[in-house]
């Protein structure tokens, strides 16, 4: 694996493969990998003849209060397993490499639909930051696909509508989330989990999975579903940022003949703030 600093040298690195007809795929992350990732990076392989993986913690993704400080940082643990995945670049600048400018002159991406909303409306200004350095990124690598997490759903979907506004001519390819045995979804903040609080964090899957349950056995009583779930979160200790059933392509709240849904929820613990989703299609 090709350990890369610079912008101009990855380029100059990848404008060779792309001359010699390689097809290009791209993971970026924040690092502190685990096997969620470098299930990413599978995917990749299996779709492009050369993957890249950016690491890059962003700061201009993160809000005052958040954990930009206190982000993990293993680079070396990171380089390791990605090079035992098989993974053929890794690009890992810092900030002045991503922003010579400084970030308060940094030009924004910003898209105005879907972002004031979910995670958008507990972190103003989160996806702003998110769509300005995987423009960045894009045009870096400027890989033929890219592929990003479920996880993330509304990332994703951000992600998504940004490059179709852009016409930017990447293909956007998603990754099912990879879970704990409980049902906790793979994140880099669990590491942030208590001993105590461990044994209950899986509660948020728990009740997501079960409005799609009560959903798929044909109740309709959005926010009475809603309620309920963040009741049972509470009852397991934790604090609710929020619960929301969404229409899946648009995530506005969903109507009662939408046929494709996301139940999208996310709750704090005491030193992480965690996410997950489900989604359902109904015949």
């Amino acid at each position: 694996m090709q350990v890369f600093h610079h912008i101009q040298t990855l380029r100059e690195a990848l404008a060779a493969e792309r001359k010699a007809g390689k097809r290009i795929g791209f993971v970026p992350t924040m690092g502190n990998l685990h096997d969620a990732h470098i299930e990413l990076v599978k995917i990749a392989q299996r779709n492009c003849d050369v993957v890249v993986t950016s690491i890059f913690v962003n700061p201009l993704q993160f809000g005052l209060n958040e954990d930009w400080d206190k982000y993990p940082r293993t680079l070396a643990a990171d380089s390791a397993k990605l090079e035992a995945a098989g993974c053929d670049y890794l690009f890992c600048p810092n900030d002045k490499e991503i922003y010579p400018n400084g970030m308060a002159e940094q030009t924004r991406v910003i898209v105005p639909t879907m972002t004031d909303v979910l995670c958008g409306a507990s972190r103003p200004g989160h996806f702003e930051g998110v769509t300005t350095v995987v423009t960045k990124l894009f045009n870096i690598v400027q890989p033929d696909e890219a592929v990003f997490g479920i996880k993330d759903f509304q990332q994703l979907a951000v992600i998504r509508r940004m490059v179709e506004d852009l016409c930017i001519p990447i293909k956007i390819v998603a990754g099912e989330i990879v879970r704990e045995a409980d049902g906790l979804a793979m994140s880099s903040r669990n590491g942030f989990i208590t001993a105590d609080e461990r044994p209950r964090v899986a509660q948020l899957n728990r009740s997501l999975n079960w409005i799609k349950q009560e959903i798929v056995q044909g109740r309709r009583d959005f926010n009475g579903l809603i309620e309920a779930a963040k009741e049972q979160i509470m009852e397991a200790g934790f604090k609710v940022d929020y619960v929301n059933i969404c229409n899946s392509r648009t995530l506005e709240m969903a109507a009662h003949d939408d046929t494709e849904i996301t139940i999208l929820g996310a709750m704090y613990t005491q030193g992480a703030r965690l996410i997950d989703n489900v989604s359902v299609v109904l015949g």
